[in-house]
């Protein structure tokens, strides 16, 4: 992966909260870093490309809205992890699903309107999959800001 350049650090240092709720949202936060909307919208499509981000777009919070969210963890043998990956994504409420080098190595985070949905969606991959879900229920939220200095 190649260094941001100065234009993309003011990107990615700018569009970190308060992206603008308008008709041309890309053309508001554009004009607020001095570019055009093609330009923003082309950076971002590269820094994705290119790996410097992994995604862009809104964070939701079900918990404001009523709901709830869980983050969950599976041993899954090597073996059958993609089949497993299949099977967990197939649910509405996996908000996204990766690999980590542990003995839990598959984790995933459970959101849903009701929270008692929760429970009952890791009780049905545990069904399917034959494996194990740990639930792991946020205790505490912490906001971690990431900017990126010249």
């Amino acid at each position: 992966m190649t260094a941001l350049d100065a234009i993309d650090r003011r990107i990615v240092n700018a569009l970190q909260g308060g992206f603008p709720v308008a008709e041309r949202p890309y053309a508001e936060a554009a004009a607020r870093l001095g570019l055009d909307e093609d330009t923003l919208i082309a950076r971002l499509g590269a820094l994705i490309a290119r790996g410097a981000i992994s995604r862009f777009g809104p964070l939701w919070n079900p918990e404001e809205m009523g709901g709830a969210l869980c983050l969950a963890a599976m041993a899954v043998p090597a073996e059958r992890f993609e089949a497993v990956a299949e099977q967990v994504n197939a649910h509405p409420e996996v908000a996204h699903n990766y690999e980590r080098e542990h003995r839990l190595n598959m984790w995933f985070v459970l959101s849903a309107l009701d929270p008692a949905r929760i429970a009952g969606v890791a009780r049905r991959i545990e069904a399917e999959t034959g494996l194990a879900v740990k639930l792991m229920p946020k205790e505490k939220e912490f906001f971690v800001g990431f900017r990126v200095e010249a």
